[in-house]
């Protein structure tokens, strides 16, 4: 080969070299581009449900599922309907120390008969007799079926959210008055302007929380307070499920009926589980579900998880946050058939009872009272929904 040649021969191949190499970075630079690109829409799709500027509104009667409103991605989605369901519920926080607020007067009421139940006594006598024939009639170890009112509240009868929220909403609303009630108060009839009188409310809010046993004074107060114009805010899941009868002089509290058994101060045999079911749904518009199911949540903005909740039975109850519950059984003692309902709707929602209306969490939101997200969501509730 002559020397020119080889000269071109080395050009040839130098060049060929280069090409390459500027090929690779090529591919590198356009695959890095792609994985920026990639995490980028992660970021989004992570934020997406953040509750900033929440949220929704369907109807249950035609089982539209919720369409939901982010920050950003999501303002544009629409329910099956075609109707633009974008709704903000963001918290107007001018309560903190605004002239223009209006003075309200709210409660809130510590579920003390539910703490007395799991206070080392009712949940020992279903355990003990779980497993007895339907029509046996048990006569043994009945003063479990009893027991003395607390001093203290636990996390089972909502005792974070009864301590947080009162120092919170004297933040939010400075000039309201915020009074602490039990289930007794609520018994004699201390919602009223007069105990015995139940036309006139004294209050414009009530907010309970786990209130799973309840006196049928309590009840019938709580449902009046509501029918006269009052606003209930139902916090926890699982509340009317058991009635109970209360001795002010001896401050007892004893199964009357539900959780599935009823009590004549004689003798217990098995019986219903929710105590006013149908009522509670024309009023409350929700159920109890479950607690042994497997239930997770496809919306869920403030990563709670399954404890005890609500779920709507009553087609006039408007969403304002549907948490697309889903249950899954995979529980070998829970079969699909003790399942109240198989695609439940899990939501935040407000039902016009009356002259007044409930707004019921949906959850059981003690668990998660002390996220700043669902704060946030909660104070928005409440200012614009509740008052």
């Amino acid at each position: 080969m002559s020397s020119t040649a080889r000269t071109l021969a080395i050009i040839t191949t130098v060049m060929i070299v280069m090409a390459t190499a500027v090929a690779a970075a090529t591919t590198t630079i356009t695959s890095s581009s792609a994985i920026l690109l990639n995490n980028n829409n992660n970021n989004n799709i992570a934020h997406k449900n953040i509750p900033g500027n929440y949220l929704t509104k369907v109807s249950h009667k035609s089982d539209r599922v919720v369409a939901r409103s982010g920050n950003n991605n999501n303002n544009n989605i629409k329910s099956k309907s075609g109707v633009n369901t974008k709704k903000k519920l963001t918290p107007k926080l001018a309560g903190r120390g605004g002239d223009t607020v209006k003075k309200f007067n709210i409660a809130l009421i510590k579920p003390t008969f539910t703490a007395a139940a799991y206070d080392n006594s009712f949940y020992k006598f279903y355990l003990l007799f779980s497993h007895i024939p339907a029509v046996t009639n048990v006569t043994t170890h009945l003063n479990l079926l009893s027991n003395k009112v607390p001093k203290q509240l636990t996390p089972l009868s909502s005792a974070l959210s009864m301590s947080f929220l009162p120092h919170h909403l004297k933040l939010l609303l400075p000039k309201s008055t915020i009074d602490v009630l039990n289930d007794a108060d609520v018994d004699r009839g201390s919602i009223f302007l007069k105990n015995g009188i139940t036309t006139n409310n004294k209050y414009d809010v009530l907010i309970i929380g786990h209130q799973e046993y309840v006196t049928q004074s309590e009840y019938d107060n709580l449902k009046q307070f509501v029918a006269n114009g009052g606003t209930l805010i139902v916090l926890d899941g699982n509340v009317f499920y058991a009635q109970v009868r209360y001795d002010r002089n001896t401050d007892f509290v004893t199964l009357v009926k539900g959780h599935g058994w009823t009590f004549n101060g004689k003798s217990a045999w098995k019986s219903v589980n929710e105590r006013w079911k149908k009522e509670t749904s024309d009023w409350l518009g929700s159920n109890y579900l479950c607690y042994s199911c497997k239930i997770t949540f496809l919306d869920n903005p403030f990563g709670y998880k399954h404890h005890e909740e609500q779920y709507i039975t009553n087609t006039k109850a408007k969403i304002l946050v549907n948490y697309e519950a889903k249950v899954i059984v995979s529980n070998k003692k829970i079969r699909i058939s003790q399942v109240p309902i198989a695609k439940p709707i899990i939501a935040t929602y407000q039902l016009n009872y009356q002259r007044g209306k409930v707004i019921v969490l949906g959850i059981y939101s003690s668990d998660i009272i002390s996220n700043s997200k669902f704060d946030k969501f909660f104070d928005g509730l409440l200012l614009q929904q509740a008052i």
